[in-house]
């Protein structure tokens, strides 16, 4: 099952990479300007839409469950990256250089997955779509929190693990939407 889920997420991941890469040479790196906060908040509003869709049925504008979930994916990588980045790089990244950052940031969350996958037994299989809308928006209200409390944490993982966790879950999502 492991191996399946390994090639599984690979799939889903070069699907989220591949408009990655198209936004970036359509864009460049705009994203560079987003504050960490206005990332939580687009990635708040993509959950919200989401969970508005899995409630109503009914969409207004022609953007899917499995494109938000995508967007998901790729801005939990924006966040990462500019978790890493600092005001001393530049706002303009080559493509190049932008593709490893994606591929570093989303190879350490895949194995992050593989290690709880390991423990929890691939519980997530046996989850709701819905659920996992869920617990993304639940990550979204932590970081929030933690956001507002200018990174001070006592007890909990800071941004970049909730990051991962999110990311994680929109591809389980991805996963069981069969988008790859």
């Amino acid at each position: 099952m492991a191996a399946n889920t390994s090639q599984e997420y690979d799939a889903v991941i070069a699907v989220c990479k591949s408009l990655f890469i198209k936004k970036t040479n359509d864009y460049g790196t705009a994203w560079r300007i987003l504050r960490p906060q206005s990332i939580t908040d687009q990635l708040f509003i993509k959950a919200q839409r989401i969970r508005t869709l899995e409630e109503k049925k009914v969409s207004k504008i022609d953007e899917s469950i499995t494109s938000e979930y995508i967007a998901i994916v790729n801005y939990c990588v924006i966040a990462m990256m500019q978790l890493q980045l600092t005001d001393a790089d530049p706002y303009e990244l080559d493509s190049a250089v932008v593709e490893k950052l994606f591929d570093t940031q989303v190879q350490a969350t895949k194995q992050l997955m593989m290690d709880k996958n390991h423990d929890y037994g691939e519980a997530w299989r046996d989850m709701r779509i819905s659920s996992l809308t869920d617990l993304i928006l639940m990550k979204l209200l932590r970081v929030k929190q933690i956001e507002d409390n200018q990174g001070a944490t006592l007890a909990s993982e800071g941004v970049h693990a909730n990051y991962q966790d999110m990311l994680n879950y929109a591809v389980f999502a991805l996963i069981k939407l069969n988008v790859a």
